[in-house]
């Protein structure tokens, strides 16, 4: 799929080139929708509002290969637009992970939650909001530290920053580098400063 030739097509009114290019990451916008307004119907219509602005706003973009990072910049604006308006933007920074809404236990549901994305979740409320947002954007969504600059609207080395914090704070909860060798003894730079403190 050439990208810049579906958006220069795209930019001259070409509808089946627009929704060609959104429906090659519909599971990538999806699950980013989902991660921020926690239910399936909130997701699906923030993605529909983004389509619209895409097809809307679309001879605005320059760099046509920066489609992907273009709408879902777009995406997540929309969905804290959209956090706010309910006033649940600052409640979702407060409060502990959400529950999963009953379809994500289900087994029709693709982007139901498994036991480690689970566990990851409650690790992740430990941190401070915009820790969790840039490891959540990285590491979950796969996105660049650029495109994430994009969308948070902040300097790539604060992302990179807030990553390596966030992933500092994660280590320090779960142990760190401690593991257990072959002969059963802990080692690593954690199990060194246990040994230091006794």
């Amino acid at each position: 799929m050439n990208i810049s030739r579906l958006v220069r097509a795209a930019q001259r009114g070409n509808k089946e080139a627009l929704l060609e290019l959104i429906l090659a990451e519909q599971d990538a916008y999806y699950r980013l929708a989902y991660s921020y307004m926690k239910n399936e119907h909130d997701a699906m219509d923030v993605m529909e509002d983004m389509i619209v602005t895409l097809y809307e706003k679309l001879e605005q973009l320059k760099k046509r290969e920066a489609f992907y990072s273009w709408s879902k910049t777009i995406l997540v604006n929309r969905c804290k637009a959209v956090l706010r308006s309910q006033n649940r933007f600052v409640a979702l920074e407060e409060d502990g992970p959400p529950e999963p809404a009953l379809e994500a236990w289900t087994a029709d549901n693709p982007y139901r939650y498994t036991e480690s994305e689970l566990d990851m979740s409650l690790l992740l409320a430990h941190l401070n909001p915009r820790q969790r947002e840039a490891i959540e954007l990285r590491y979950v969504h796969d996105l660049s530290y650029q495109t994430i600059a994009d969308i948070t609207d902040a300097p790539v080395g604060t992302i990179k920053s807030r990553i390596s914090q966030g992933i500092q704070k994660l280590k320090a909860m779960i142990g760190g580098d401690r593991y257990e060798n072959d002969r059963g003894e802990t080692t690593g730079a954690s199990a060194d400063q246990d040994a230091i403190r006794t």
